[in-house]
């Protein structure tokens, strides 16, 4: 009740990615290209590594749940901004902020895990590879994923707790064009660089600290795979290199949106428009394009329903 009464913010006006009519009406035509070739191609990615019986590796049971995780967060903000576009008021209500900001943070702390898990698999593979199939057997693979999706919970969780206790009671223009933890404080009707301090240790640091660790933990993979004289080094090599383009394409942005105090600069959204509609799309089709068996299933499997 205490929070309810101190909230007088019904809803948010969003001031867009852009003023310009006309840059309006080009990124909302280039999206929905974009959205409407890549967003397919990434179901046909998890279709393919469902119905494939020879893609039943821990590898691909990852790459199948990155490809889902990263169709559902272009779900969050591609849509709606798209509906923005066409729109002259530009409206969402605080409990649509609140959920969009829950699922933005639910599904990318999720997808910051499993790229740690991806990495996690990749290191046994190459380092233990005589434990491989014991570690990493199906019911161990389960439990990871139940792990990223429960770790992803409770990132957002915390997240979406601290902006239910603070009042809204003033201005009401969030500078962007979805709802994001940065923006939606600042409106707050209290001092907030306690909550500044807590958001940036909850996405800043914690986002930080597995970037470097992933980075650390290729690393040293990579070492191992130049000092090894084995057959599949080459695969190895070209596996990990894009595991490290999909990190540093992910991480990249959101170390930049969430490691810095909550101040406004000009390539903010463009960063955050690449963070949660381009990149997202992208990453699952970069590796499947570097990643052979994939490639092949993908066209065994479109061949049969030609022919079909």
């Amino acid at each position: 009740m205490e929070i309810e009464n101190s909230t007088v913010v019904t809803e948010f006006i969003l001031l867009g990615l852009t003023q310009s009519q006309n840059i309006q009406l080009l990124v909302f035509v280039l999206v929905l290209i974009f959205y409407l070739i890549i967003l397919p191609g990434n179901f046909l990615i998890i279709l393919t590594i469902r119905t494939d019986p020879g893609l039943t590796a821990p590898l691909y049971f990852f790459l199948g749940n990155l490809a889902f995780l990263d169709a559902s967060y272009s779900f969050i903000v591609a849509p709606r901004m798209l509906v923005d576009f066409l729109s002259e008021k530009k409206v969402i209500s605080y409990r649509g902020c609140i959920t969009q900001l829950f699922f933005l943070h639910f599904l990318g702390g999720g997808e910051g895990l499993l790229l740690v898990v991806m990495a996690l698999d990749r290191y046994i593979a190459i380092c233990r590879p005589l434990h491989y199939s014991t570690v990493m057997n199906p019911r161990a693979c389960y439990a990871l994923l139940l792990a990223l999706w429960l770790g992803g919970f409770v990132h957002s969780i915390i997240q979406v707790a601290l902006i239910l206790r603070l009042p809204f009671c003033g201005p009401n223009q969030l500078d962007n064009f979805f709802c994001d933890v940065p923006q939606v404080i600042k409106l707050a009707c209290t001092d907030i660089f306690v909550v500044e301090l807590l958001m940036v240790f909850n996405s800043g640091l914690l986002t930080l600290l597995c970037f470097l660790g992933l980075l650390a933990s290729y690393a040293v993979i990579i070492c191992r795979v130049h000092r090894s004289s084995s057959e599949g080094k080459n695969k190895a090599l070209s596996t990990c290199t894009t595991h490290v383009i999909i990190i540093l394409t992910m991480f990249g942005p959101a170390i930049f949106i969430y490691t810095r105090p909550f101040r406004t600069l000009p390539v903010d959204k463009v960063v955050s428009f690449f963070h949660t509609v381009i990149i997202p799309l992208l990453n699952p089709v970069i590796y499947t394009f570097r990643n052979q068996e994939v490639k092949s299933a993908m066209k065994r499997l479109l061949s049969q329903y030609v022919v079909c």
